[in-house]
C-alpha cells in the first residue's frame, strides 16, 4: 500500500514538473521568435531606402568626378613643365660647352694682335700650339677625342675614303695612308667622320 502511494506521489510529481518543463519550452521559443523579430527589424532599418542608395552612388560618383579632375589638372601641370625644361634644355644646352671655349677665343684674339703688330715669330708658333693645346684638353675634358687614322685598317665606321691611292707596300693595302680632315668621336660616338686617302 506505502508502495501504490509512492507511485502515485511520483507520478503528481511528475505531471507538476511536466506543465512547468511546457512553459519554460514555451518562453524560450516566445524569446527566440522575438529576438529574431528584432534583428529582421534590425536588418529592415540598416538597409537603406532606394532613394538613400541613389543619393550614396550620386555622391561617390562626384567625389570619383573631382578626383579625375584632380588628377587630369596635375597631369597637365606636369606636361607643361616638363614640355618647358625640354625647351630651355635644348635652346641653352650648349652654353656650358661655349663658356669653355671662350678662354680659347680670348687667346686667338690675342695671338692675332700680336701678329699685327709685328712680334717674334717663334714666340707666335709658340702662343699657338699653347692654344691648341689647351683647345685639345678642353675638348678630352668633355669627351671628344680625335680618330687615328693614319696607319689604321680602313673602318666605314669612322673613316670616310676621299680617294684611293697605290699601297707603296703589301702591308700598306686597305689601310688609311693618308689623313685628309681628322675625324672626332664624343662617347664612342663619331661627331665627324675622318676624310682618309685608303691603299689600294
Amino acid at each position: 500500500m506505502a508502495k501504490k502511494e509512492d507511485k502515485n506521489k511520483k507520478v503528481d510529481e511528475q505531471q507538476v514538473e511536466q506543465p512547468e518543463l511546457n512553459e519554460n519550452i514555451d518562453k524560450e521559443e516566445t524569446a527566440q521568435e522575438q529576438d529574431s523579430q528584432e534583428e529582421a527589424t534590425q536588418e529592415e532599418a540598416a538597409e537603406p531606402t532606394p532613394e538613400e542608395r541613389i543619393a550614396q552612388l550620386e555622391a561617390a560618383i562626384e567625389k570619383e568626378k573631382k578626383e579625375y579632375l584632380f588628377l587630369m589638372a596635375d597631369f597637365e601641370n606636369y606636361r607643361r613643365r616638363t614640355l618647358q625644361e625640354k625647351q630651355d634644355l635644348i635652346k641653352n644646352g650648349g652654353q656650358k660647352v661655349l663658356e669653355g671655349i671662350l678662354p680659347v677665343v680670348d687667346d686667338i684674339e690675342r695671338a692675332i694682335d700680336a701678329i699685327n703688330q709685328g712680334g717674334d715669330l717663334d714666340s707666335l708658333k709658340e702662343g699657338v700650339d699653347l692654344i691648341h693645346n689647351k683647345l685639345i684638353s678642353y675638348l678630352k675634358s668633355n669627351n671628344v677625342e680625335a680618330i687615328e687614322s693614319t696607319g689604321e685598317l680602313f673602318d666605314t665606321d669612322v673613316h670616310e675614303a676621299v680617294t684611293t691611292f697605290p699601297a707603296p707596300s703589301e702591308d700598306q693595302k686597305g689601310r688609311v695612308i693618308d689623313t685628309v680632315l681628322k675625324g672626332y668621336k664624343l662617347n664612342d660616338k663619331v661627331l665627324r667622320h675622318a676624310k682618309v686617302v685608303v691603299g689600294q
